[in-house]
């Protein structure tokens, strides 16, 4: 009924009074239950999944770490469907380790009926130590410090769709940091550092975004863009702060089964910034390869492409309680990213590459656990930075 009226409202006016009228005149006639039957496929091909994913890791920091994290993914508007409408997810990361730290990550994303509505929360607690390097795009692995930390943090968005590929909303950001150190090596101890022991931020923010995808999950085409602008006041933080933030992707779909994306992150804060809330280059998004924060600074760029392959090997396994057909996907990606001051605005960009593999657990919409591995710059007299990273969701 949907792409019907759709075409209508394309047709002269003539045509389209006298479709309306044989519609009319069709409903009459109609099934009062094809309605329902309509409602009770759609609900059946989208189906709601759950996938939890253990977590084991080992680092002389922390000792091994043990935890989950799992996702539930869901449709908001089953009490009246739509075929427009995404998925709805909320998220749970935890984890503690054996020298007794502990990590609490929520995340909840919401779309409304027709995706009208797009409201993303996150509650995260940690009480995890960290490297510091320094500030700057020239730090040394032998100057790093560790350092302890402890955040509390909750951020709130929602967007409301004001036309058809345009949303615009507002945001909400509160941040607490409390950063110590027992280390005497390296930079931390006698660096000149704002806000050194911690801080709390509130940042205020508005938001526009553009989005065309077919899909929020495993994108084949269309693009995304989204700008924030937002403010810290000093009267509900340690001092005021401003902060620009864009992220932009457009995916080309080169034949039925490759794909390729190309995806930009910029942000840029203002003022008398603590260390804390510049912008980190690497993280299991962007710039795979670099330990998040080994460098960081006011302004940070970075932009990658990353190619994939559906793949089907047409296996299916029967095993107990479990009959599955599996897919993938193959994954190669590089980029190039780079922090810098304002007032030496002295661009060196940093190379990134890697591959990866997904797995398509959820294949109605497309959820994927992927495992990627990133491989970075190498400086004089260190190993080439490196890294592995196990995720559920594409990295863009």
């Amino acid at each position: 009924m949907f792409v019907f009226f759709a075409s209508c409202g394309r047709m002269r006016k003539v045509v389209s009074v006298l479709s309306l009228c044989l519609l009319a005149t069709g409903l009459k006639a109609q099934d009062p239950h094809l309605a329902t039957k309509a409602e009770d496929s759609l609900l059946a091909a989208r189906k709601r999944s759950f996938l939890p994913v253990p977590v084991l890791g080992y680092s002389p920091e922390k000792g091994f770490e043990f935890g989950v994290v799992a996702l539930y993914s869901y449709y908001g508007d089953k009490k009246n469907p739509s075929p427009l409408t995404r998925n709805s997810s909320a998220s749970v990361l935890t984890t503690f380790t054996t020298n007794s730290q502990f990590k609490l990550d929520l995340r909840f994303e919401n779309w409304t009926r027709d995706n009208l509505w797009h409201i993303r929360t996150n509650f995260r607690y940690h009480d995890f130590p960290l490297y510091f390097y320094g500030i700057g795009d020239t730090t040394h692995y032998d100057n790093r410090s560790l350092v302890g930390n402890k955040r509390y943090k909750v951020s709130a968005e929602a967007e409301r769709r004001v036309s058809r590929h345009f949303y615009a909303g507002l945001s909400l950001l509160f941040q607490h940091d409390k950063y110590s150190s027992d280390d005497p090596k390296g930079v931390y101890p006698t660096a000149d550092l704002v806000d050194k022991t911690g801080g709390y931020y509130t940042f205020i923010g508005a938001t526009g975004i553009f989005d065309n995808r077919d899909n929020q999950n495993y994108t084949t085409k269309g693009s995304f863009v989204r700008l924030n602008i937002s403010w810290a006041p000093d009267f509900l933080s340690t001092r005021a702060l401003w902060r620009l933030e864009g992220r932009a992707s457009h995916f080309f779909q080169l034949s039925k089964k490759s794909t390729l994306g190309l995806n930009g992150y910029a942000v840029s804060t203002q003022g008398d910034v603590p260390f804390y809330m510049m912008g980190e280059m690497g993280n299991d998004n962007i710039m795979r390869g670099y330990y998040t924060g080994r460098y960081r600074d006011k302004n940070y760029m970075a932009a990658q492409a990353e190619y994939r392959y559906f793949l089907d090997p047409g296996i299916r396994v029967r095993f107990w309680f479990i009959d599955a057909h599996p897919v993938f996907a193959l994954a190669g990606f590089a980029g190039a990213g780079t922090v810098f001051s304002n007032r030496n605005i002295d661009i060196n960009p940093k190379p990134n590459y890697g591959a990866g593999i997904r797995w398509f657990y959820d294949k109605s919409s497309r959820l994927t656990v992927r495992l990627d591995y990133g491989v970075g710059e190498k400086r004089a007299g260190e190993k080439r930075q490196s890294g592995f990273y196990l995720s559920i969701a594409e990295a863009f």
